[in-house]
């Protein structure tokens, strides 16, 4: 007479909750990848564009600093060097939200690119167990009655 193991055996029904369980679990885990993708894609459009303004604010500051010294090496006076002073400023205040919103628009896109790769290896694992759960799930098949007409017929033959 066989003696019981001293390890607990995985029952079918806890087993079956198991598995659907990570099934659910793993749906909405790229539900949620879907859903932060969306919301990095539009917060990484908004830094785009938010560095694209500053990128054009900062050449047209070198422009105009460009026609102001120009200008004060013509005629040196007192209000084109404080002009000078102030778009001075204007140029490093851009440099420095630029170099903010580049930092945020490299951190934003490591983030993003891992959140993509890991969405496509989700939704890689989910059709795959969504097309083998479609093959588990297929009735038997019954014989087809001409085989066992054939076989009948065999018999009594």
């Amino acid at each position: 007479m066989p003696t019981k193991s001293k390890q607990s055996l995985v029952k079918s029904a806890s087993l079956e909750k198991s598995i659907d369980s990570s099934l659910a679990a793993l749906t909405a885990a790229n539900d949620d990848g879907d859903k932060a993708i969306a919301a990095l894609s539009k917060i990484a459009k908004t830094l785009g564009a938010e560095s694209k303004r500053y990128s054009k604010k900062g050449s047209t500051l070198s422009r105009r600093k460009k026609t102001l010294s120009a200008k004060f090496k013509k005629t040196a006076d007192a209000a084109t060097k404080k002009m000078i002073a102030t778009t001075d400023k204007e140029i490093a205040a851009v440099k420095k939200l630029a170099a903010k919103c580049s930092a945020a628009k490299s951190e934003n896109s490591e983030e993003l690119k891992g959140l993509k790769a890991n969405t496509k290896r989700s939704k890689a694992y989910l059709s795959v167990l969504t097309k083998v759960d479609r093959i588990l799930n297929k009735p038997k098949k019954k014989k087809a009655r001409k085989k066992a007409v054939k076989k009948v017929v065999a018999e009594a033959a």
